[in-house]
């Protein structure tokens, strides 16, 4: 799967969840490797943090198996501009906005959200629900 696949941060939640199911496939995939960005790792640990309530050590661990498996893209101004106007374009959030931004910038063809339409295209991205049957 390489650096061409993009993970939202919602599918790498998914590793923590109850549901075995999207639990397996989320482990499989990110197995497999693939790109995230520093908005996913921000995102990952506040939703680890405030609304999970793990701890800061376990949530370290997380994100340095993610730095370990994954290409990260760094988010600056231009991916913020570039962010806000997808989201403008596509009448999406600012978040999800810098997260195609960011899989664009990558050079990734594929976007694993569940956040926007599973089949949509923006640009060169497809986006893809991998729990999808």
């Amino acid at each position: 799967m390489s650096a061409e696949i993009f993970f939202d941060t919602n599918v790498l939640l998914y590793l923590l969840s109850d549901d075995a199911t999207k639990a397996g496939r989320a482990e499989a995939l990110l197995a497999e490797g693939g790109t995230i960005s520093v908005q996913v790792l921000n995102e990952f640990a506040s939703v680890c943090r405030r609304k999970l309530g793990l701890q800061l050590a376990d949530v370290c661990e997380f994100v340095d198996t993610f730095r370990a498996v994954c290409v990260v893209v760094p988010v600056d101004l231009p991916l913020h501009e570039d962010g806000v106007a997808i989201a403008y374009r596509h009448n999406i959030s600012v978040y999800d906005g810098l997260i195609v931004a960011a899989a664009l910038r990558a050079g990734c063809r594929t976007l694993f959200t569940e956040d926007l339409n599973h089949g949509q295209c923006v640009e060169a991205l497809v986006i893809v629900n991998p729990f999808t049957p």
